[in-house]
């Protein structure tokens, strides 16, 4: 299945979504219509049971996406005098929103699992919107780029909460303040990328991860527990995660899924889940209050 997009392509197979940023003219630097059909495609594979995993990656080997597109020159930061170029979403109330925030905190939020293959340089924006999916995997020609003091501006994406959750703080402080370019093979050993591949085995090596969870894993478990690792991050105390696994535990274990995935351990066979995460999640779901842009 193909959806009808300008700037990505979007592919469903084999329960997994492949989300493809398509503009190879420019790099697949980002404009306002990528910004707008990232956050429908995520809202799509939230929406379609059928996905079980979703791979992010870029068209041809050369970037997997150079930033923000700069056709605008030196304005290319300067929201209020610039019309159409790539501008955010605006609040009621006038204030502009990073448009790469936008989307990495639609990939926090989403139900499937991502995987990012990582098929050329990352700069920019194209290196922060990664950092909010599940697993990067890198072709051995990427570099990443968090160029933005080179730039007069300052990093973005919310990657001031990912960068050095992923990396460590003394790692993201050097990458952000020096804005060199960072080669694949560095990005392995401090961890910013699970592995480097020759750039045609990158998708492949992806795909194989998304396998391994589509044929073993029960959908409403691995959309629980992406939530539960990803927001106990920000816990104050290990009891926070005791009180939210004891109550999932105790709400999902009477459930078929629990069942079948003992019986199919017992049985020695590949479990056959029937939980959809569009009717089945536990409730309440979710168990946190999404703050708001403004602060109270």
């Amino acid at each position: 299945m193909t959806g009808e997009y300008q700037t990505i392509c979007y592919e469903v197979g084999c329960g997994i979504a492949t989300v493809t940023l398509n503009r190879p003219q420019s790099m697949n630097s980002i404009n306002p219509i990528m910004v707008r059909e990232l956050l429908q495609a995520f809202d799509a594979t939230d929406a379609d049971d059928t996905v079980r995993v979703v791979i992010l990656t870029g068209t041809g080997e050369r970037a997997f996406c150079a930033g923000a597109d700069i056709t605008a020159g030196a304005a290319t930061f300067d929201y209020a005098q610039r019309e159409g170029a790539l501008r955010p979403d605006v609040e009621p109330d006038g204030n502009v929103r990073d448009a790469g925030g936008l989307v990495a905190l639609r990939i926090f939020n989403s139900l499937k699992p991502v995987i990012a293959a990582i098929n050329g340089a990352a700069v920019g924006a194209g290196a922060t919107i990664p950092l909010a999916a599940d697993l990067r995997l890198a072709a051995t020609t990427a570099r990443f780029g968090y160029v933005f003091a080179r730039r007069g501006i300052v990093p973005e994406s919310a990657s001031g909460w990912f960068l050095p959750r992923i990396v460590g703080i003394s790692t993201a402080l050097e990458w952000c303040l020096s804005g060199r370019l960072v080669p694949a093979t560095e990005a392995l050993e401090r961890g910013l990328v699970r592995s480097v591949h020759p750039p045609g085995e990158l998708l492949a090596a992806a795909r194989e991860i998304a396998r391994e969870i589509v044929e073993n894993a029960a959908p409403v478990s691995v959309a629980l527990t992406r939530q539960m690792l990803w927001r106990m991050l920000g816990a104050s105390h290990p009891m926070e995660a005791h009180r939210l696994d004891s109550w999932l535990v105790q709400s999902m274990g009477p459930g078929p899924d629990a069942h079948e995935g003992v019986a199919a351990f017992l049985e020695k066979r590949l479990p056959a889940f029937g939980g959809r995460v569009s009717t089945d999640m536990p409730d309440p779901f979710p168990w946190w209050t999404e703050p708001g842009f403004q602060a109270e």
